[in-house]
């Protein structure tokens, strides 16, 4: 396979996660008990790590004892706490343009961490996208929430700061992707256990409906998703990847119309046009400059004839 095809298949496989985390916010909202947002993100993360752990059978090594419940706790526990609470207190549309502000946050950390130069073909991209996603989610009447809007600019930055470490670190040399997924959902997971027990009690009583949404959210939406975008930060640089969360929102958009009635206006459509767009050109390459020709060599001298030299 050669390296353009296995970008692309890498790109179109780590997009699924995005998508797959669009519906987050309908299952919240629908299907599980209100008010309980740290026990929804034990019940997301523990058991889809914990099953992970089991299939694989492979614990960390090395500098990975430390490195994987940091980056468990910036990818899952910082960031699926402050993902419900962002949910249970905004509108999805508020919360959705907290997210999309991720493709900025990831260059700015990127220049630090990586040591990439900020580009402004990528950042005018993310200014961009950003603006789209605003015009799809937001509504005039939003209302904002001082702890929702700081949650949700909480989480943005926790995960922009677990993708940049993982480029940084890059994969584990003796453990495959799912391990890395197992290793860091169980971390954040356990992080999320007695936050929940102490600041919510007791487990609520749970109705069919309920552990079918947190079947839904533990197994497709973070399991199966959460291995599929670690694949893709080993594959694929951290900024265009970054990129690729922008489909969440518009996940979430085009659910929201399509099974609670929700209309899109043409501000709407023209935002989503805007943010797609966004999301497609910053996967392809940067062009390159051609590099400059080298320096012209003056001609050589052609030999003088022996008889000329003779004369001479």
């Amino acid at each position: 396979m050669s390296a353009s095809r296995a970008t692309r298949q890498a790109t179109l496989l780590a997009a699924l996660a995005p998508i797959s985390w669009g519906s987050t916010y309908l299952v919240t909202t629908e299907l599980l008990p209100p008010d309980r947002p740290f026990f929804t993100g034990v019940a997301r993360a523990l058991p889809a790590g914990l099953l992970l752990l089991a299939v694989t059978r492979t614990l960390p090594r090395g500098a990975w004892w430390w490195r994987a419940p940091l980056l468990g706790a910036l990818n899952i526990g910082v960031f699926f706490a402050t993902l419900f609470i962002a949910a249970y207190r905004l509108p999805g549309g508020v919360a959705a343009v907290a997210g999309a502000a991720a493709p900025l946050v990831v260059m700015l950390l990127s220049t630090v961490l990586l040591g990439q130069r900020l580009r402004l073909r990528p950042a005018l991209l993310g200014v961009a996208a950003l603006g789209g996603i605003a015009l799809v989610v937001l509504r005039a009447t939003a209302r904002l929430d001082a702890v929702g809007v700081a949650a949700a600019l909480a989480g943005t930055v926790s995960m922009a700061l677990a993708t940049v470490l993982a480029k940084r670190w890059g994969p584990p040399a003796d453990a495959g992707a799912l391990a890395l997924t197992g290793w860091q959902l169980t971390a954040g997971g356990l992080l999320l256990l007695p936050v929940a027990a102490w600041t919510e009690g007791a487990p609520p009583a749970l109705t069919a409906v309920n552990l079918a949404g947190y079947a839904y959210l533990a197994l497709l939406n973070t399991a199966l998703a959460y291995w599929l975008w670690f694949r893709g930060i080993a594959a694929l640089g951290a900024v265009p990847l970054s990129f690729l969360g922008l489909l969440s929102p518009l996940t979430a958009a085009t659910l929201g119309w399509l099974l609670l009635g929700q209309t899109l206006t043409g501000w709407q459509l023209l935002g989503g046009a805007v943010a797609l767009l966004g999301t497609v050109l910053a996967q392809l390459p940067a062009a390159r400059r051609n590099p400059p020709p080298p320096p012209t060599q003056p001609a050589p001298r052609p030999p003088i004839p022996a008889h000329a030299r003779t004369a001479a």
